[in-house]
């Protein structure tokens, strides 16, 4: 029931929700979403707690759903409170909070286990002080006068710098009138339209969707599968959280280092892609075949979709960079529920978790194929060049 019947609700409420969430963090200038978001942990640890049924369980993993759509809010509150100059400090602080804080929690619980002795059911009261602690902070954030699409500054005294999205709309950007959003919005959906034909911004939009939706269907059912490789009734021999912490800060050396690569994209894009592909094939299979210990390094792979997001992120503005991220991620949403309503709901194959991450490593080894395909592609037209 855990692998097919509550599991796939997840996908299935992230995928209802993202749009309305997408739009509703810049409508309401983030700080209601944060609220939801931290009412939403507290509700998932509530049902974690107390819940004993199943209907519990697929409205806990719904909520889940909530909290991972609106994370959105998260980076765009921060980023609508500084200058642009100050946007990649703070994407480096604010990531690193992330991670500072999933390490933390990892070692503390995995100490809780191993060493005191402490019962799962303990540590989730824990999680449910810490997230209703959260719930307070959020209520004491003060909420942004601005934001990307729909709260636009107005006012000829606005001192803000015109953006690419002004300039669209011929105008500075300190007259927003109802013609923005008339007629911006449309020629921004236009321009849009015109970047996804651009060969590289298509090439990256692409591995983006194709590489979340494999990894998150892998994170999503890896602890199942941690125990079905190797049960375990004794508290003291699960290590997860170790796992989890020494994974946390193998994707952060990996994503700090990639930050450095000096490549030319333009010509070995496939390439790297068709060399990345294979790597997340073998994980998927080392942590079929093996050990729990092994999916440390699965866990690390969030790594991949930093070459895309770059790729994306430098080749255009911040609005059109959140409208794309935000079609990529909902393509990758929907794509990732077809595959669980074919292979993980019990109405589908309904298949058990082992023989799921066989159909994983041959989801990734088609993608292998395809890039690499590609890559010899691109290297005999540079060669006859």
């Amino acid at each position: 029931q855990v692998t097919n019947v509550i599991t796939p609700v997840l996908s299935y409420s992230y995928m209802a929700v993202l749009v309305p969430i997408f739009l509703l963090t810049d409508y309401l200038r983030y700080k209601p979403v944060l609220v939801l978001q931290s009412l939403s942990h507290i509700s998932i640890w509530l049902l974690l707690v107390l819940g004993t049924s199943v209907l519990a369980m697929q409205l806990m993993e719904f909520f889940y759903g909530i909290t991972m759509a609106a994370r959105i809010a998260y980076s765009s509150y921060i980023f609508s409170l500084v200058a642009p100059s100050r946007y990649q400090r703070m994407a480096s602080y604010s990531r690193s909070a992330v991670l500072l804080g999933v390490f933390t929690s990892s070692v503390l619980g995995q100490l809780c286990i191993t060493l005191g002795g402490i019962s799962f059911l303990t540590l989730n009261y824990v999680s449910l002080g810490f997230v209703s602690f959260g719930l307070i902070l959020t209520l004491f954030l003060e909420r942004p006068r601005r934001s990307l699409f729909f709260n636009r500054p107005r006012g000829a005294g606005d001192a803000t710098v015109p953006t690419e999205l002004d300039r669209m709309a011929g105008g500075d950007g300190r007259g927003g009138t109802r013609g923005w959003r008339d007629m911006v919005l449309c020629r921004m959906l236009r321009e849009l339209g015109a970047l996804v034909r651009q060969p590289q911004l298509r090439l990256w939009s692409l591995w983006w969707v194709f590489n979340s939706t494999g990894y998150y269907l892998m994170l999503y059912y890896a602890h199942i599968l941690w125990n079905e490789i190797s049960p375990t009734t004794d508290n003291r021999q699960v290590y997860n959280g170790g796992i989890d912490a020494a994974s946390t800060l193998l994707g952060a050396v990996a994503s700090f280092a990639a930050g450095y690569v000096k490549i030319r994209w333009t010509l070995w894009s496939e390439l790297v892609i068709g060399f990345l592909v294979p790597i997340a094939m073998c994980v998927v299979l080392l942590g079929t075949c093996s050990h729990p210990d092994s999916w440390v390094y699965a866990r690390s792979s969030p790594v991949f979709p930093f070459f895309p997001s770059f790729q994306i992120a430098t080749s255009l503005s911040k609005e059109l960079c959140a409208l794309v991220f935000g079609v990529n991620t909902f393509f990758a949403t929907v794509l990732k529920t077809i595959i669980t309503i074919i292979v993980a709901d019990k109405r589908g194959l309904g298949l058990s978790v082992h023989p799921q991450f066989y159909v994983y490593f041959g989801y990734f080894t088609l993608l292998a194929v395809v890039y690499l395909l590609a890559a010899i592609g691109v290297g005999v037209q540079h060669s006859h060049r």
